[in-house]
């Protein structure tokens, strides 16, 4: 296999950016989802994976430039999430009160909706949303969903047949010709070696939520990025129940780079 694509995501639920090369250690990408926005009601950390309250801020992108983390809205305005004007400006934009941070509470949690429930009833509904708490499988503080990284094939972006960006991975592993969709539901255990010297960990599948079906960008919805899942692989993710998967989470074993092109092994 291949790294096809390294992304990351400096702002948890918003748009992020592909990169060259990237180096890896325990927190997963540098500068991968290093902040997010807390609903000032609940103290809760605000996600699309609740799009009746925060599908919006996949309309916003966030890029790491110099080492500061900026936030680009969909109107062209873009801050610093450090700037103390953009809080109150996202609250406006959102209709709810937020505020950016890079300290993760301890027991973080986000709701999250069954997306069967949301497929159902729609993005508006006011569906039941269950109560996670979030970077289970990371000794970071980064606002990780589970584990430091999430990885998926082509062979599985092939068979779902709609874009990448709507799974959000940090690594995209090209698969040589032939290779069966959902590959990696059988990695979990396996470690994977990259070009670079990183050595990756292969720890669960990864559950899918409605994120995936919603607007990114300039992207349409496209439900069928979890309905193909509820159809084609459901499978056991220990832990969580039996759930609809597309891609791994890892934890990284030894820090290295890695970059598009690398050579990756299990």
């Amino acid at each position: 296999m291949h790294v096809e694509v390294v992304r990351r995501y400096p702002v948890k639920s918003m748009l992020g950016e592909e990169l060259a090369e990237a180096h890896l250690d325990a927190s997963g990408v540098a500068g991968d989802r290093t902040h997010a926005l807390l609903d000032v009601d609940t103290g809760r950390v605000a996600t699309a994976k609740h799009p009746r309250l925060w599908r919006a801020l996949l309309r916003y992108a966030a890029s790491l430039r110099d080492g500061r983390t900026l936030v680009h809205a969909p109107t062209g305005w873009t801050l610093d999430v450090e700037d103390p004007e953009l809080g109150p400006r996202l609250s406006d934009e959102l209709g709810r009160p937020v505020r950016p941070t890079a300290d993760r509470p301890v027991g973080a949690t986000v709701e999250r909706p069954d997306p069967e429930d949301v497929l159902r009833e729609g993005v508006e509904a006011d569906v039941e949303a269950a109560l996670l708490e979030i970077g289970q499988g990371s000794s970071g503080t980064t606002f990780v969903d589970y584990a430091p990284l999430h990885l998926i094939t082509t062979a599985t972006l092939a068979a779902v047949g709609t874009d990448l960006v709507r799974y959000r991975p940090n690594l995209v592993l090209r698969t040589p010709p032939g290779t069966a969709p959902f590959v990696e539901n059988d990695w979990a255990g396996r470690e994977l070696r990259l070009d670079g010297g990183a050595v990756l960990r292969v720890l669960i599948p990864t559950p899918r939520c409605s994120v995936p079906t919603l607007e990114h960008g300039d992207l349409p919805r496209d439900p069928r990025a979890v309905r193909v899942l509820l159809e084609r692989n459901r499978v056991e993710v220990p832990g969580f129940g039996v759930l609809p998967c597309a891609g791994v989470y890892a934890e990284v074993v030894s820090p290295g780079r890695v970059g598009a092109g690398a050579s990756a092994a299990l």
